[in-house]
């Protein structure tokens, strides 16, 4: 039995990583997981056994962070922490037929360092950002070693990319967080509802949960609203307690006697929200919509063919660089007021935004559609995770 270490880079290749991993069990592998930062809950979800102790850091790891964002992970220690995974790694990495790579140039790096050869899902670089891609250095170095077995990518204009620039296949194959939305679940047209996504990282999530109430505090004038169903999908580092103060302060009256543990339901005027724990995947498949200040729920709210609204935050993941590298990446259907004086102006232009997509998704055919197109062009289709494992089964029976 081959064993293999997964090692992925943050939340969403996590996710990623984990169903990979579940898909190599099926195949008959022996699977560890070592994620670089964060927790590795999704590893946990999927019985995928874990190696070492894992840190959760703020600002959820390196990348489209504020100054203030990457300042804060070298104080909370984030490079002594990724300094100590590679030491692990490089420890343990004798026990792995091969390792498989999620993320970035750090596991990537880790991979290389260790010796061993590896598979390589690179799920935060796409060609879309800037038309050509600019891996960092010494990125193509470490993907042309004879080490680096199979790449994959996120979407066909970076496979092809890549594979003039490397002079070596790569291929797109789809994205794993995907495949639980297949086949897709036909709504109930008589129902619209709007999903709320504030993200997933504590403290953050607090800021950004405020400024989507803000939106809807100053749509609940309008009747019209009475009839769309709002649901947040909220992680559990957002306690229960901590969502009740922030409603009261705000003035929202609490509805009672709700039977289900999982659900809070406030109202402000003529306007109900819906506050849900672990019901992430349920509220995207109902939504017709989405305001989304999340990185992995826009690539999903996308690729299932639904408009996604942003609304820039203070960070330290989401602020405006990181949204407006979202909309490279994922395309027109994600929609953002970025040009406003101040933040009532923020809100008014995200209300017209959003009256905006409601009558496009009712009154215009062509604009679903037209969302469903790209969806299949920057997300892919179905089965990405028995693809690539599949894949990747050739090259280590040839081996």
């Amino acid at each position: 039995m081959f064993k293999i270490l997964i090692l992925s880079n943050g939340h969403g290749e996590d996710l990623s990583g984990s169903l990979i991993a579940k898909q190599f069990v099926k195949s008959g592998y022996s699977v560890h997981a070592l994620p670089i930062v964060g927790m590795g809950n999704h590893y946990e979800k999927e019985k995928i056994k874990i190696i070492g102790k894992t840190k959760e850091f703020r600002t959820g790891g390196i990348g489209y962070n504020s100054f203030k964002g990457r300042l804060t992970e070298i104080l909370e220690g984030e490079i002594i922490y990724l300094l100590k995974r590679l030491y692990l790694t490089l420890k343990i990495r004798k026990k792995y037929d091969y390792f498989f790579v999620v993320g970035d140039i750090v596991p990537v790096f880790f991979a290389w360092v260790c010796k061993k050869d590896f598979f390589t899902y690179l799920v935060a670089y796409s060609s879309h950002y800037e038309g050509k891609l600019k891996l960092p250095w010494p990125s193509k170095f470490f993907l042309l070693s004879q080490k680096a077995k199979k790449i994959y990518t996120r979407d066909s204009l970076t496979a092809n990319d890549l594979t003039l620039q490397l002079k070596k296949k790569v291929s797109f194959l789809g994205n794993p967080f995907m495949d639980k939305f297949f086949p897709r679940k036909k709504f109930n047209k008589d129902e619209f509802s709007i999903g709320l996504f504030p993200g997933s990282r504590f403290p953050e999530i607090l800021d950004n949960f405020v400024l989507i109430l803000e939106v809807l505090e100053a749509l609940s004038d309008l009747r019209y609203f009475q009839k769309i169903q709002f649901n947040f999908a909220i992680v559990n580092a957002l306690s229960s307690s901590k969502i009740k103060g922030i409603f009261q302060k705000r003035g929202w009256l609490k509805i009672e006697n709700i039977k289900d543990n999982n659900l809070l339901k406030f109202q402000y005027k003529f306007l109900e929200v819906n506050i849900y724990w672990n019901n992430f995947d349920k509220i995207l498949l109902k939504s017709r919509c989405c305001i989304s200040m999340a990185g992995t729920a826009a690539e999903q709210a996308i690729g299932l063919g639904k408009p996604v609204i942003q609304i820039e935050g203070k960070g330290p993941q989401f602020t405006k660089t990181f949204a407006e590298a979202q909309r490279r990446l994922l395309g027109k259907y994600v929609f953002c007021a970025s040009n406003f004086k101040d933040k009532n102006d923020q809100i008014n232009q995200t209300i017209k935004l959003l009256i905006k997509i409601i009558y496009l998704i009712k009154l215009n055919k062509k604009f679903m559609i037209s969302c469903n197109e790209n969806a299949k062009k920057r997300l892919g289709e179905n089965k990405a995770c028995l693809k690539m494992v599949d894949d990747m089964n050739i090259v280590i029976k040839n081996d």
